[in-house]
């Protein structure tokens, strides 16, 4: 799983016909840390996620599960909205 920020949707009059009535947002991949981390993705959204909020997307395979048995043309699925996150700050080491 990674962590996004919605940044928009994607309107389509023709699309695959697993897609008819799945809604497609627009994600910016983050680190942990909250940072912007590669280009948009185009995902399939199965948990009702909005604009503006942070979410956990899954990719390849596993992004098609939440629909089965139906079989649903995507490589990239919104499986869960962040409410928050902490990152525990790394032990130093010293040589």
């Amino acid at each position: 799983m990674q962590l996004a920020r919605v940044i928009g949707a994607v309107v389509s009059t023709m699309k695959d016909r697993s897609l008819h009535g799945q809604k497609l947002l627009v994600l910016q991949p983050l680190t942990p840390a909250g940072a912007v981390a590669g280009r948009p993705v185009v995902a399939v959204d199965s948990s009702g996620a909005g604009a503006g909020e942070t979410v956990f997307f899954v990719r390849g395979r596993e992004a098609s599960f939440p629909f089965l048995p139906d079989l649903v043309a995507t490589d990239a699925n919104v499986v869960g909205i962040v409410d928050h996150w902490t990152v525990a700050e790394e032990a130093s080491s010293t040589s």
